[in-house]
């Protein structure tokens, strides 16, 4: 293959908007509604990753294994995957696996990569096509993902909570507008050591601290991204060294270039899932 014809190959699959999305953004997740041409490469991010074709079919491949391209595809959180939007018109979904909704979602979850029955999928592409083609007779946005997000969990509500020493750092997390948190800082306000709470922290959420807040800190960013259109300005208020910084975070989370978030609407709501409050310490 000469280098204009691998150019030009290359050309071929880089993801892009077919129709500009409309996106809804809140602090830990947001809702993209579009269509997307292309694949976007392999990419891992803390979020549940929720995708619904509403016409058409998508796909998704982990680390390893083929394609499965399907209607409707769950990924689990801090999972290696790729992803063809295949010229679909739907939506993707990305929500806090600490939320509510996202730890009873994530008890559904047997498999990194699952692809959702076309029956469980039902009720949710209808609103959604409602919400495009008939908005005034929709529901309202953050009851449109929480019925979504609601539709893919089975079975009750798990009664399972986080540790609430875990749950009080990140209360305060998602409260602080300054995201330089040490995990010293961290550890003193669960009143444990640093070592202790290093470990704690995994076992409850999944990944380290330090690779945790740098979630925390890429999710504040694509807010300030909607809100005032900078990559610069984004990386300054959410703690990044720079947007050099910020732009490399981007592409390992999202497999993409923050500037794709600049190719539409944006509408910041408050976030459509509960979040557990923080229980009162003592030493």
């Amino acid at each position: 293959m000469s280098a204009n014809e691998g150019a030009a190959a290359e050309e071929a699959v880089r993801p892009r908007w077919s129709v500009a999305p409309d996106w809804y953004l809140w602090d830990g997740g947001f809702m993209a509604l579009g269509q997307v041409r292309g694949i976007v490469p392999p990419h891992q991010h803390h979020a549940i990753q929720i995708v619904v074709a509403i016409d058409g079919t998508v796909g998704m491949r982990g680390e390893e294994g083929d394609w499965q391209m399907a209607s409707g595809v769950i990924v689990r959180p801090d999972v290696i995957h790729s992803y063809d939007g295949n010229g679909a018109t739907g939506a993707l979904i990305l929500i806090d696996p600490e939320s509510s909704e996202g730890v009873w979602l994530k008890t559904s979850l047997r498999d990194d990569i699952t692809v959702v029955p076309q029956a469980r999928l039902a009720a949710c592409i209808g609103e959604l096509r409602t919400f495009l083609e008939r908005p005034l007779e929709a529901l309202e946005v953050a009851a449109l993902v929480r019925h979504c997000v609601q539709a893919m969990c089975a079975g009750a509500p798990p009664s399972r909570r986080l540790d609430k020493r875990v749950t009080r750092v990140l209360a305060a997390i998602r409260e602080a507008d300054d995201l330089r948190i040490s995990i010293d800082t961290a550890a003193a306000m669960a009143f444990l050591s640093p070592s202790r709470f290093a470990h704690l922290f995994k076992q409850q959420v999944g990944l380290p601290f330090r690779h945790y807040m740098l979630w925390r800190k890429l999710a504040r960013a694509m807010l300030v991204i909607g809100r005032e259109g900078t990559i610069s300005a984004a990386a300054h208020e959410a703690g990044f060294a720079d947007a050099a910084h910020l732009t490399r975070t981007f592409y390992q989370m999202f497999g993409l270039a923050p500037s794709v978030m600049m190719r539409g609407a944006f509408f910041e709501i408050p976030s459509p899932f509960d979040l557990p409050a923080p229980a009162p310490l003592r030493r």
